[in-house]
């Protein structure tokens, strides 16, 4: 299992340098000028220890901040802790109205925001736009459901729902910035008892978003197959990349954000 562990950190490593050499050999494609992260708490860098300790947004890092020291250009995070694919298209956000700072101030919704920001942007610039949207919409379903036989008979149309607001959501974006590379970043799970339905679920919600994601010619970055591995050595990934074991949070580790940075970086531009 070590092994194994050591194996996925390598491949994180060598995964992370390869944008980079992608980025010098690919001379047709103007620079990227800008950075856009919108979403929610993940690519915010929250953790339930830095927002009770009063922590300001600076102290939240996570891979934005990665993607930021490779993508050179501006970098404007609007995300979100709490926000859901239905807040992003009508806001407020939560967060903000809850009376806490963002990376990035706007008020109204995520998705304005991010319009207004594109629109800034000088004709035929060429940006990175990352959304993280699925973490909260699974969390508020979850706790609607009273047993796992709500969820299995429900969860059809939820996906179905979630995946209609985010070809909302990316159809805007897409609209908004005709020569971005936009990239959706996929699920993952944290459960360690329920796996078999768990990953069942997790794999529906990722085809929904893919195809998406294809519709307006997105990238889609799936992590599931590196956060949820079969077999015995799930529990020591998921202890690796996220702080469910150290801190009973869900949300990635440093190790996972850097997976995470990786992973979209190296997704391609299906244009």
């Amino acid at each position: 299992m070590n092994r194994y562990l050591s194996r996925i950190l390598a491949i994180v490593l060598i995964v992370v340098t390869v944008p980079v050499a992608a980025a010098g050999s690919a001379s047709a494609r103007p620079p990227v000028r800008y950075h856009l992260a919108l979403g929610d708490s993940l690519p915010y860098g929250f953790t339930t220890a830095k927002a009770l300790a009063g922590l300001p947004p600076s102290a939240f890092t996570g891979f934005t901040d990665v993607i930021a020291r490779t993508v050179r250009g501006t970098t404007v995070n609007y995300s979100c802790p709490g926000e859901t694919t239905a807040s992003f298209l009508s806001g407020p956000c939560i967060w903000r109205a809850s009376g806490f700072s963002l990376h990035d101030d706007y008020t109204g919704s995520q998705v304005a925001a991010a319009e207004a920001f594109l629109a800034s942007q000088p004709r035929g610039h060429r940006g990175l736009i990352t959304v993280t949207l699925w973490g909260n919409d699974i969390r508020l379903f979850l706790e609607s459901c009273p047993d796992i036989q709500c969820v299995q008979q429900r969860a059809p149309a939820e996906i179905a729902a979630l995946a209609e607001r985010l070809r909302q959501t990316l159809s805007r974006l897409r609209s908004a910035a005709p020569h971005a590379h936009i990239v959706l970043l996929g699920a993952f799970t944290v459960e360690l008892i329920n796996v078999g339905l768990a990953d069942h679920l997790i794999g529906m919600l990722n085809t929904a978003m893919a195809q998406v994601a294809a519709s307006v010619d997105a990238g889609f970055a799936n992590p599931a197959p590196v956060f949820n591995p079969p077999g015995d050595a799930r529990r020591a990934i998921l202890c690796q990349l996220t702080l469910i074991c150290a801190e009973n949070d869900s949300h990635p580790s440093t190790a996972g954000h850097d997976f995470l940075a990786a992973l979209i970086l190296s997704t391609r531009d299906p244009r």
